[in-house]
């Protein structure tokens, strides 16, 4: 069956209640109103921008879980405490172990939830900081975000559930301490009250706010960033006024390996350089486990003289990151038909890349980095011509700080007490990934947390009903 594109609905068709009301279009609104009309909800998702799906779109490498059916077809052998320990000691053990538990042990189920759906992440690869391959992601290796928010905006569409674009919502409505619904202004200037008992918040985090990344991180407010324009943090204000705490605000990620020679910065997978691509400075000379987590990655980079490197690949690296033919169509890439070629291409020595090559080609060989102690993303030699490489810069990715919540998505105040009908998911949510997320952990995040979001917003008005 040929899906048509999907259209959001007529504003005309907005209506004055809703039983859940989810404000954001990303994986993990889509993922709760899935969830939540599976359960017999009749949820309503309320986007501000034109475009729906948010950051999610914008996601390339996969979703990690451990101990899936999709790990033992691929003969690997892994472990909720393995992947527990890999993302504590990735977020420099400053996670929130109850977040980190329930995250770490229902990825697998997340996984199968999709699965269940037809969305099918029936291929790993493995990205900075995991000791192991449990990034799922199509078998067509299709970057995920725009994978998943399609396939799930066909879902969304079969069960006529109303998405409503261009809608802002300006204020979340309390009665005797609980939700009550919110105050939106529409894209014509008007405003609507729309009543629901309950509120889930899927708005991203505030990586495109740079004022409010300076308040906070004022060393951080020259860098660009990877996200889009929406991603300005209006779920903070939000539920902090009607009382929620933040935490974690201070944690700010910068990604390091982000195409920035343009007009937009394009952030370049983890995937990449977890199929094998290796980072190189000017002077053509490796400088750092490339697949090391993003902080130590990023402090790698920012220790050259420019600030910046170039990631070196060949043909067989791009077959197993397809997110490469994009780069490639949009003006990223810089080919060579040889080594030579390519370093005069990228104005490195040649015979420095060509030595650094042939070293890390060794280095596969005999899975021994003695450079760099890389351990994982060693699964082939660069040495199917032609190469490539792509200019990268370290720019703010992630904001690991946001709303405090606990492990049912409950947005909690500053007593540590859950705020009746509120709830939260993905990256407006802090706490789970500590000082440093885990590329793959985005993803799993918002289907993990959207899925609890839709179940504890049900089990919540089912009790408020009795």
């Amino acid at each position: 069956m040929v899906k048509t594109k999907f259209q959001p609905n007529p504003i005309t068709q907005l209506a004055d209640y809703y039983d859940l009301i989810i404000v954001g279009s990303g994986a993990t609104g889509l993922v709760a109103a899935l969830q939540a009309y599976e359960l017999g909800l009749h949820p309503v998702i309320l986007e501000k921008m034109a475009q729906l799906g948010g950051n999610t779109n914008r996601a390339s490498s996969g979703m990690n879980a451990a101990e899936t059916e999709v790990q033992l077809k691929h003969h690997i052998v892994d472990s909720f405490a393995a992947f527990y320990d890999d993302t504590l000691n990735g977020g420099d053990r400053q996670n929130n172990p109850e977040l980190l538990h329930y995250f770490t042990t229902h990825a697998a189920l997340a996984v199968d939830w999709l699965a269940d759906h037809d969305i099918e992440l029936d291929d790993v690869t493995i990205t900075g900081g995991m000791g192991t391959k449990r990034t799922h992601r199509p078998s067509s290796m299709a970057p995920i975000g725009n994978f998943l928010v399609t396939a799930l905006l066909n879902l969304i569409q079969e069960a006529q559930i109303p998405v409503f674009t261009q809608v802002t919502v300006q204020k979340i409505r309390m009665n005797a301490k609980q939700v009550c619904g919110v105050s939106a202004e529409l894209f014509d200037g008007t405003n609507r009250q729309i009543n629901g008992a309950a509120v889930i918040l899927a708005t991203g985090g505030f990586g495109a706010n740079q004022q409010l990344i300076g308040s906070y991180r004022p060393d951080l407010v020259h860098y660009r960033t990877t996200n889009q324009p929406g991603a300005t943090g209006d779920g903070l204000t939000l539920a902090t006024d009607v009382g929620a705490a933040l935490v974690d605000m201070e944690k700010i990620q910068v990604h390091p390996t982000v195409q920035q020679d343009h007009d937009h910065a394009f952030l370049i997978g983890e995937a990449v350089r977890g199929e094998g691509a290796i980072l190189v400075d000017r002077t053509g000379h490796r400088f750092v486990n490339e697949l090391a987590t993003r902080k130590m990655v990023t402090a790698a980079i920012n220790t050259r003289p420019e600030h910046d490197a170039y990631l070196i690949l060949d043909q067989g690296v791009r077959d197993h990151a397809k997110a490469i033919e994009f780069y490639d169509s949009i003006g990223l890439v810089i080919h060579g038909s040889d080594l030579a070629s390519l370093a005069a291409n990228i104005g490195v020595d040649e015979t420095n890349l060509r030595t650094t090559v042939e070293q890390w080609n060794q280095a596969v060989a005999i899975h021994t980095d003695a450079q760099f102690h890389r351990t994982t993303g060693m699964d082939r030699q660069l040495n199917q011509p032609p190469f490539f490489a792509i200019h990268v810069k370290p720019a703010v990715h992630y904001t690991m700080g946001g709303l405090k919540v606990n492990h049912q998505t409950e947005v909690l105040n500053s007593a540590a007490e859950p705020i009746a009908g509120l709830f939260a998911g993905g990256e407006v949510a802090g706490g789970l990934h500590g000082d440093n997320r885990i590329g793959g952990n985005s993803i799993a995040e918002t289907v993990v947390f959207g899925r609890q979001a839709g179940q504890q917003a049900f089990r919540y008005l089912q009790n408020s009903n009795k």
